[in-house]
């Protein structure tokens, strides 16, 4: 039934539809305060670049380690 109705209305009155149900959406959306996105992206930051120094201690392990096999 769903089908046949959304086939009538064609492809701007779909649009149309899908459009009205995302700004439906989008207002009950809890956004975060701007103090809130500065902490998450403070700790994004953190997070990332203590990943990156770790990874690269293990790169500098494994070369070590490779070094001492291939010699």
């Amino acid at each position: 039934m769903a089908e046949t109705v959304a086939k009538k209305k064609g492809i701007f009155g779909r649009a149309k539809d899908y459009f009205k149900g995302v700004f439906s959406e989008m207002k009950k959306v809890s956004w975060p305060s701007k103090k809130d996105t500065y902490k998450y992206t403070l700790v994004v930051i953190i997070v990332c670049a203590a990943f990156a120094v770790l990874f690269w201690l293990l790169d500098e392990v494994f070369l070590f380690l490779l070094g001492l096999i291939v010699k």
